[in-house]
């Protein structure tokens, strides 16, 4: 069994019950938390791709980026999930059928780079509206990304795909070591409706396709934009004049192929000569260096270029956003969208600023009344007069995508705080879905002091960016005096309060740094616990012995010390997994000696456990599917039997006889991404973090469930 056909099987495991060995748990219900939306702003999780009907001005699809397929009927006051049971919900593309508005096509894989933008298992059509969908093109295009996909006007049974490879720095990270990753890229044609494709050549090279338009009068005229993000010979525009047989590469004007990197391309509706293009420098191997090149204009089919006066609108960030869009009825109406949304009514002659509520843009499509809609990293937003002002449309999309670190009240069932990806740190108070955000950034771990709920930490990206409420998280103050700012950081440095004295606290850089008096001062505890280039990114304390502790590094190392933090022994290292946010280590809440490691990458060991504190590992994954798991979770049982949870990249598995079988766990849970668990026996619920679905709780029914009336909990 392949890796696409092992996810495609999890999800079908996932969302049926629990198999027949284990079929306690199958009456567990899982329910939505949220957010939906954050209500201080409305904002929803990152919007990859949006399509709008050509004849109903209310009918509007939206692609999460790990969040799926969702459809509103009523222009965006409502939206309904349409691909709960997907086996991949990293949506990258979509299209509708300009001759049957119930055909879809979501391509699965977001090509957007970033090391949180995952791979895809392939191309999935809709003949229904979204009803139902067939999986097309799982060999063509697992472990890649789709950044655009046409229906040809005229001949409905002809497509084009443009696929790139799958985001992160270094590349392919964010592929988690598919072995589809490094398959044929460029842009693809299907004349039978997807069920089979052929890679375009002809001129055209194979590498990553980033953007691709029609010609709206003559569809046998494509351009296509290839930008390879780190560079190549070959990136640049291209053009064909023959559905593809045979392209050029246009010059005339536009930067070299030693200063391209993503491009962006459009063709006015109106005015098939007029094309504007938006060109970002190559990327740095490690990320960054990434700015804008320049905006250019066609007036004569890509013939030739001319650069128009828009500053770098980017960052250094173009690599992650580029969308390029023309009003349908006026050539000279366009707009780029980068980290913010620039829009010009002069063809390029004069720029202004209409970015909508949230940066990062990444999507843009008119609906049948002529207004621009926006999928950007704060969800959908429309504007119906050229973004002179905006609309969120974000009520009821649940598509935040959360990162490790969800913490709960110890007193109040209904607060939780969780950092997310562009969308800050998050308090839940109530029984609805909304969260307000009580920090901005991208939010990271978040902590909860054990003796004192009141006070509640939060950070957001980079080294020292630590903070603490005194008041329950209305107001916030800086929490990381004494971290040096130089130390090399993962992008959100895992840290812990102890669990036997709230006063010491731990915070990881590339070493260990402690804290005496509740995060008000620190000082380096440790040496380097990495390779000498990567940093920290998990860091668990053993419940029954403070004193033991395991840490993971970006760079492949695990370590664990037994004095609290002062001397560590390497464990393990040249650990592959994936450089993003995770808690991936979990202790037995009864025995600091047994631990538990998730790795997540393909083909490997993706569980391991140790029983004498790191001094040797064995893997116990020889029944878990080929998949990537995220996060693991202990359930001591009375007896001091283990029950194992598991986070994988297709929902949440458990094994209630440590890692020998493992099953579904409950219903109604969607096919997502897991990163976080956070398991409360004295409170008989088990709660969620997921990468694109927002947060899901599980009550449990101790007698019928787990046949005990005592537990333990560890790894959260």
């Amino acid at each position: 069994m392949n890796c696409t056909q092992a996810l495609v099987a999890l999800a079908l495991l996932v969302t049926a019950s629990a198999a027949q060995n284990l079929t306690r748990p199958a009456t567990v219900r899982w329910h939505e938390l949220g957010p939906a939306p954050i209500d201080n702003g409305e904002y929803a999780g990152r919007i990859a791709a949006v399509v709008c009907s050509p004849t109903d001005p209310d009918l509007y699809f939206a692609g999460g980026a790990d969040s799926g397929v969702w459809r509103s009927e009523d222009g965006g006051q409502t939206w309904k999930s349409l691909t709960d049971d997907m086996p991949s919900s990293a949506i990258g593309a979509l299209a509708m059928d300009p001759h049957d508005e119930n055909v879809l096509y979501a391509g699965t894989g977001e090509a957007n780079y970033a090391n949180h933008s995952r791979y895809g298992l392939g191309l999935y059509k809709s003949t229904d509206a979204g009803a139902s969908w067939v999986h097309l093109g799982a060999a063509d295009f697992s472990g890649r990304a789709f950044s655009r996909i046409l229906v040809e006007r005229g001949l409905p049974d002809t497509i084009y795909a443009a696929v790139t490879r799958a985001g992160g720095f270094p590349e392919l990270a964010a592929a988690k070591g598919h072995p589809g990753a490094t398959g044929p890229v460029g842009v693809f044609k299907s004349t039978d409706g997807g069920a089979s494709w052929q890679l375009l050549s002809g001129g055209l090279p194979s590498l990553s396709a980033t953007d691709l338009v029609a010609d709206p009068l003559d569809p046998s005229v494509l351009y296509a934009g290839i930008g390879r993000i780190f560079g190549s010979p070959q990136n640049g525009i291209y053009k064909s004049s023959d559905s593809g047989a045979s392209w050029v590469r246009l010059a005339g004007g536009l930067p070299p192929a030693s200063s391209t990197g993503r491009v962006s391309v459009a063709v006015a509706p109106s005015d098939a000569s007029r094309l504007y293009a938006m060109i970002t420098l190559p990327a740095g191997a490690t990320g960054g260096g990434a700015s804008m090149e320049g905006a250019y204009r066609s007036d004569d089919g890509g013939i030739s270029w001319t650069q128009i006066a828009l500053g770098n609108i980017q960052a250094s960030y173009g690599w992650y956003l580029s969308v390029v869009s023309v009003r349908p009825t006026n050539a000279g109406h366009a707009f780029f969208g980068g980290l913010g949304l620039h829009r010009t009514t002069d063809a390029g002659l004069g720029f202004a600023n209409v970015t909508p509520p949230h940066v990062d843009l990444h999507a843009c499509a008119w609906d049948a009344a002529g207004r621009l809609i926006v999928g950007d990293d704060g969800g959908v937003h429309r504007t119906s007069n050229l973004g002179s002002s905006w609309e969120a449309l974000n009520d009821g999309l649940g598509t935040i995508q959360f990162y490790a670190g969800l913490s709960s009240h110890p007193t109040d069932d209904e607060i939780y705080f969780g950092g997310t990806q562009d969308n800050g740190s998050n308090r839940r108070d109530g029984t609805d879905l909304k969260w307000t955000q009580v920090f901005g950034g991208d939010g990271g771990w978040t902590q909860i002091d054990p003796a004192n709920a009141a006070r509640v930490f939060v950070e957001f990206q980079g080294t020292g960016n630590l903070y603490v409420s005194s008041d329950g998280g209305m107001s916030f103050s800086w929490a990381g005096n004494g971290i040096p700012p130089s130390d090399r950081n993962c992008f959100l440095p895992p840290y812990l309060i102890d669990r036997t004295d709230s006063n010491r606290m731990l915070y990881a850089t590339h070493r260990i740094h402690r804290s005496l008096d509740g995060g008000s001062t620190w000082s380096v505890l440790s040496g380097d616990l990495t390779t000498g280039t990567g940093a920290i990114r998990c860091l668990a304390q053993a419940p029954t012995n403070p004193s033991v502790l395991y840490a993971a590094t970006n760079d492949g190392n695990v370590q664990v010390s037994t004095d609290g933090g002062v001397s560590w022994n390497l464990s393990l290292s040249a650990i592959p997994g994936w450089p993003r946010v995770t808690r991936e280590i979990a202790v037995n809440p009864g025995d600091a000696s047994r631990a538990f490691l998730a790795v997540a990458v393909f083909a490997t060991s993706q569980l391991l456990r140790t029983t004498d504190t790191g001094a040797t590992w064995i893997a116990i994954d020889q029944n878990l599917p080929d998949v990537p798991v995220n996060t693991v979770s202990v359930w001591r049982l009375a007896s001091g039997r283990e029950m194992l949870f598991v986070g994988t990249d297709a929902g949440l598995l458990w094994s209630f006889d440590s890692g020998g079988s493992w099953a579904a766990f409950g219903t109604g849970l969607p096919v997502v991404p897991v990163i976080d668990i956070l398991l409360e026996p004295d409170r008989n619920r088990i709660t969620l973090a997921t990468q694109g679905r927002g947060v899901w709780r599980a009550r449990l029914h101790r007698p019928q469930v787990l046949g005990t009336a005592e537990v333990q909990v560890g790894g959260s």
